[in-house]
């Protein structure tokens, strides 16, 4: 069983190590940062909203799992698989994003404000606690940007202000990549607890960003710092269900972890999306579930061109009719039979494994060179090997050849692989908005046969944010479309 780190109403650690979980309730501001114990709590306190029940590992997450090429929504996620934009249902979910992602942000922004005025805390503690704050604050503005463009930049310096204008992309990843250099400097290689940033989660993250600003040289180099680390290795598999020890309810940590969102079986405390994946039928999650999402056997090329000796697709999907037939698929990558409650499965949420840094290195190698080498392809083959049960770090028959690929089919292949691999963690759609709009629009029409809107890009700016927010245009602020 996962041993946990609990933080009630913020000023209250309860239970003992291993694995950092946040619960807090309150959080009390100007005469609290004082001591790296209260400095810790109101660290935490950051963190529990990119785990709350509503933000990526839950409703939000499910959102972007009805964009992708491989399923479809259903019930009140249906329309989100037609490409055309939000509608009322779906966006006061995207609105309550916001509202976290913000929170996280004003969290983060009060130990940046406040940590350096502490009376009995150390210089060293200082710099460490605000270094993880800025990691927080540049992954909640880097989903931000991502998914709403342009935002308002708050922070330590504008944190009591209500009025703030909407920064344009460039200026919220200026913040972005000053946050997670200083955060890759100051943060330790191994966190105090699993779940806490280390300078690795930073390194990954600014990896991400370079590699969504299609910065590849960067994005290259970055990665490659991980990889050459030698700290990360993959969770090696000889079965399908060998993919529990990687994605299991009970797991507390493996190699292949940099940095996940870490869950428990405590009702508002677990992996919220698992829920939508499941049929209540199929017994795989205790609580039931929503079946969200699914995917055809014979109407999904996606599904219906992978192979069938992938591991991955096996431990992935499971065959359920829910009405629409006997070919629909449920997705199980995240199962949890002994859930309690619908927020309480166990499973972590992961947001950088090192299986996604070797296909960020390889894809990106291949860009910044106008081709794939030698190291770009062993980083591919080794998460190839690995889906067919082999050996990662032997050759083996089921490698990709480099002599068969140029620099398109090469990225092509890898983003194929990306698509396999990264299954319900909520990444698809912003991998594919990577790639340019173009390109975006022809996928998913090959996939789904479905155009997609201009406005389906980006989600509305909260009417709320636009009503209070006196710096904002109600008329010339929000997104195209809404």
């Amino acid at each position: 069983m996962k041993k946990i780190l609990f933080i009630l109403p913020v000023v209250l650690l309860l239970a003992c190590e291993d694995v950092l979980k946040e619960a807090p309730k309150a959080v009390a501001v100007e005469t609290f940062y004082n001591t790296a114990g209260e400095v810790e709590s109101a660290v935490n306190a950051a963190y529990a909203q990119l785990r709350a029940t509503n933000n990526i590992s839950g409703q939000l997450g499910a959102q972007l799992e009805a964009y992708t090429d491989y399923s479809y929504g259903r019930g009140s996620y249906q329309v989100l698989s037609d490409f055309q934009g939000l509608n009322s249902t779906n966006i006061p979910r995207t609105d309550d994003g916001w509202r976290l992602f913000y929170l996280a942000i004003r969290n983060a922004n009060l130990v940046i404000q406040n940590a350096p005025k502490g009376t009995s805390i150390s210089q060293a503690d200082v710099a460490r606690f605000v270094a993880e704050a800025k990691f927080i604050r540049a992954f909640s503005y880097f989903w931000l940007v991502r998914n709403w463009g342009g935002v308002p930049i708050r922070t330590e310096a504008t944190l009591n202000e209500p009025n703030v204008k909407r920064a344009t992309p460039e200026e919220v990843y200026t913040l972005i990549l000053a946050d997670l250099k200083e955060a890759e400097t100051v943060l330790p290689d191994k966190g105090a607890q699993v779940g806490r940033a280390t300078k690795w989660a930073a390194k990954s993250a600014l990896a991400e960003v370079y590699f969504y600003r299609n910065q590849y040289a960067e994005a290259r180099d970055k990665a490659n710092e991980i990889i050459q680390s030698k700290q990360f290795s993959l969770v090696p598999v000889t079965v399908a269900n060998d993919f529990d020890k990687v994605f299991g309810p009970t797991v507390v940590t493996t190699p292949e972890e940099i940095w996940y969102l870490k869950m428990t079986r405590v009702d508002g405390q677990g992996h919220y999306l698992s829920m939508f994946a499941h049929h209540p039928g199929a017994r795989l999650h205790g609580a039931g579930g929503f079946f969200a999402h699914y995917t055809d056997a014979q109407l999904n090329p996606v599904f219906k061109n992978w192979d069938n000796a992938d591991l991955r697709k096996s431990y992935n999907w499971y065959k359920w009719d829910i009405g629409l037939g006997s070919n629909t698929y449920l997705n199980k990558k995240f199962s949890d039979p002994l859930a309690p409650t619908g927020t309480g499965a166990g499973n972590d949420f992961p947001i950088y494994r090192y299986a996604d840094i070797l296909l960020l290195y390889a894809e990106a190698v291949s860009r910044a060179g106008n081709g794939p080498t030698e190291a770009a392809m062993d980083a591919l083959n080794q998460v190839h090997r690995r889906a067919y049960g082999k050996n990662p770090a032997a050759p083996s028959e089921v490698d990709f050849k480099l002599s068969n690929y140029n620099a398109t089919t090469f990225a092509n292949l890898v983003i194929q692989e990306r698509g396999y691999e990264t299954q319900y963690e909520a990444k698809r759609w912003l991998d594919l908005k990577r790639l340019g709009t173009a390109e975006l629009k022809a996928r998913i029409k090959a996939a789904t046969g479905k155009d997609v809107a201009d406005k389906h890009l980006f989600w509305p700016i909260p009417v709320g944010e636009l009503n209070f927010n006196l710096a904002l245009d109600p008329n010339k602020d929000q997104n195209v479309g809404y």
